[in-house]
């Protein structure tokens, strides 16, 4: 089965007509995208736009073979003229499945959001999911891999997360991102987003050929990430693993009583994380890190020394000398250990403080530097370390 992409913009396209930010500033060339239109064997249209005849041929392509058009959301703006000779378009009703004289069969798929998704059957059993801009599968249960699903994965991350829970989304197949807006940089920034999440997106006009092999992206085990305070390195973190299932927060802070400041920052971390996401309220990160099971989500180291420190008895010079020092070693040691020898996916996240004001304390110093130390051995076990300035990730490694 080969899919050609017409578009795979945003239903207003990138860049956007009259829009004056830095993501449609730079969307030029191979980055612009028209709306997200996709022909499937010269026979199947799903999504009518403007300039779609135009698109096909532009990717040597015709529409004179097109015996049906789907579409899969409402279309806003002015009426979209139909090109001729095509058929009238129009969609499935939920759960329904659709014939066509090719041969191949459309079922349409539920979603939680206005709209129908299409799982088109190829007439030789290839399987293609398409999902419309902020669309999700409702209630998706067990289901066979795809060969490929084409979604809106910069939107909702979470429709990969409960195919993926749902066997929908296995090892071989292929993510491919579209309804690319401008909330995503485009270039280098929307290509390792698209890969942490298992996803990657191609130019307008591009002809796929669904179920032939392609490297699905490499995704990290074990990823660190760096930054200072208020840089967005949770929510770095946090969009790393949206598009997985089942992930464990693990909150190493706990709860401060009385601290009416640390509660607003505990509560703004939850309401970003997904309802599906399970929270630990935990320092001892090496037994679930021995544990089989889903992602880890560590935020974070900073806080986790805190404790091992406290433990120690590190604050006080004549405990840190007699001892503290070496028990301090110890725990680290072990943490590292169980980093090594995980099975599972980890994103970790910790303070950058070596570049901040030299602390008047010696306590403070000590903190700074042992911070400094784990940092370091952490990232060594790491595939792939990233440290976030100003909302920037940087990658370090990997």
């Amino acid at each position: 089965m080969e899919l050609t992409l017409l578009g795979t913009g945003a239903p207003a396209g990138l860049p956007r007509p009259d829009c004056p930010c830095a993501a449609c500033a730079v969307a030029r060339g191979g980055d612009a995208r028209a709306a997200t239109a996709l022909l499937v064997d010269g026979a199947l249209l799903l999504d009518l736009t403007p300039g779609a005849a135009l698109a096909a041929a532009r990717a040597g392509h015709s529409l004179t073979g097109v015996r049906q058009v789907l579409l899969t959301h409402p279309h806003d703006g002015p009426a979209v003229e139909l090109p001729a000779a095509l058929p009238a378009a129009g969609r499935v009703p939920d759960g329904r499945t659709l014939t066509l004289i090719s041969g191949h069969r459309v079922l349409a798929v539920p979603l939680d959001s206005p709209g129908t998704g299409y799982e088109v059957t190829s007439p030789d059993g290839e399987r293609l999911l398409y999902l419309p801009p902020g669309g999700a599968p409702a209630g998706a249960s067990a289901m066979r891999p795809y060969d490929m699903v084409v979604a809106d994965v910069c939107g909702r991350p979470d429709a990969l997360a409960r195919l993926r829970a749902a066997g929908g989304i296995g090892p071989a197949t292929d993510v491919i991102a579209v309804h690319i807006g401008h909330e995503v940089p485009p270039g280098r920034e929307l290509e390792r987003r698209l890969a942490a999440l298992g996803a990657r997106a191609v130019p307008d006009g591009t002809t796929l050929v669904v179920g032939e092999y392609h490297a699905v992206p490499d995704l990290p085990r074990r990823t660190l990430v760096l930054g200072g305070a208020r840089s967005g390195k949770s929510v770095e973190a946090e969009r790393r693993l949206a598009a997985f299932p089942g992930v464990v927060y693990v909150a190493t802070g706990g709860s401060r009583e009385g601290d009416s400041e640390w509660a607003a920052r505990v509560g703004l971390h939850r309401e970003r994380r997904p309802a599906t996401w399970r929270t630990e309220e935990t320092c001892e990160l090496a037994p679930l890190l021995a544990e089989p099971g889903p992602p880890l989500l560590i935020d974070c180291l900073a806080l986790w020394l805190t404790d091992a420190m406290d433990r120690v008895g590190a604050w006080d010079d004549e405990k840190w000398a007699a001892g503290g020092e070496r028990a301090l070693k110890e725990r680290t040691a072990e943490l590292v250990a169980a980093v090594r020898g995980t099975a599972r996916t980890v994103v970790a996240v910790s303070n950058e403080v070596g570049s901040g004001v030299v602390p008047a304390t010696p306590s403070g110093r000590r903190f700074r530097d042992e911070l400094g130390r784990l940092n370091a051995v952490f990232a060594a076990e790491c595939e792939q370390v990233l440290l976030v300035v100003a909302g920037q990730a940087l990658t370090l490694r990997g």
